[in-house]
């Protein structure tokens, strides 16, 4: 029998992680981690088709795609990298027109990909801190996904065979996907520091999806903090009262 104190922190502790799954999945499928915005004179004098034709069909190139991104006010993801452009008119070029999002997605050999203390010059030396960070950015959000996943189905597990034990592994499994959580976000600000200097005229911002990892964060730990009490607080009381009926 369980009680009522345990039984309410495990409901809870289910609806955190439940939130936190879907802030983190939003996050990792949107582009919007970090943005740039730059000037109109200095937007105005940049020939966007051009810009937009090599940044959706051209090769990839670390420094060319940041380098549309600084100059389109462009947005980049873990996955995604976007940017603003004038709407294609095929009759008259309009003086007011119409601004839309277009948006490339980084495929597998791309995210692992090695980075260059000279951005765009591939015959130089490889930035390892930065390679690194960009993987890691990348896999840790998975490996919190797929921690919280396994800590549900060992939950369900218990829930069947009606055993409050695994509790205690399932509050381990999210500390260790909130500590994931934290350093996908520490990974992608550390690598977006360590990037050249934003050119003049250009500033950078936090986006909604690098907030949105931030809340799973918290709701994780929060999560895993009332798993391990109800875990831990239920084994403390099994045994006395366990003692108490030998006694």
């Amino acid at each position: 029998m369980v009680d009522n104190r345990y039984a309410t922190a495990l409901v809870i502790g289910s609806v955190l992680s439940l939130l936190a799954t879907v802030y983190l999945s939003v996050a990792v499928g949107t582009q919007h981690w970090y943005q740039y915005s730059c000037v109109p004179a200095k937007r105005e004098g940049s020939n966007a088709s051009v810009l937009r034709e090599e940044f959706i069909n051209g090769e990839f190139d670390e420094k060319t795609y940041r380098d549309t991104l600084f100059r389109l006010n462009g947005t980049l993801g873990l996955w995604w990298r976007c940017i603003r452009v004038p709407s294609e008119s095929h009759w008259f070029k309009q003086p007011d027109p119409k601004m839309e999002t277009q948006c490339v997605s980084f495929t597998l050999p791309q995210q692992f990909n090695p980075k260059y203390k000279q951005s765009g010059n591939h015959d130089g030396e490889e930035d390892l801190l930065r390679t690194y960070l960009w993987r890691c950015q990348v896999l840790l959000p998975l490996v919190s996904l797929a921690l919280v996943f396994l800590g549900g189905l060992v939950g369900v597990c218990a829930c069947l065979c009606r055993s409050f034990t695994p509790t205690l592994g399932v509050g381990v499994l999210h500390l260790l996907a909130g500590l994931c959580t934290l350093g996908t976000v520490c990974c992608f600000l550390a690598g977006v520091d360590l990037y050249s200097p934003l050119p003049e005229g250009v500033e950078g911002s936090l986006g909604w999806s690098l907030y949105l990892a931030l809340i799973s964060f918290p709701l994780q730990m929060m999560a895993a903090a009332l798993f391990l009490w109800a875990a831990r607080s239920h084994r403390k009381n099994y045994t006395r009262m366990t003692a108490y009926r030998v006694a």
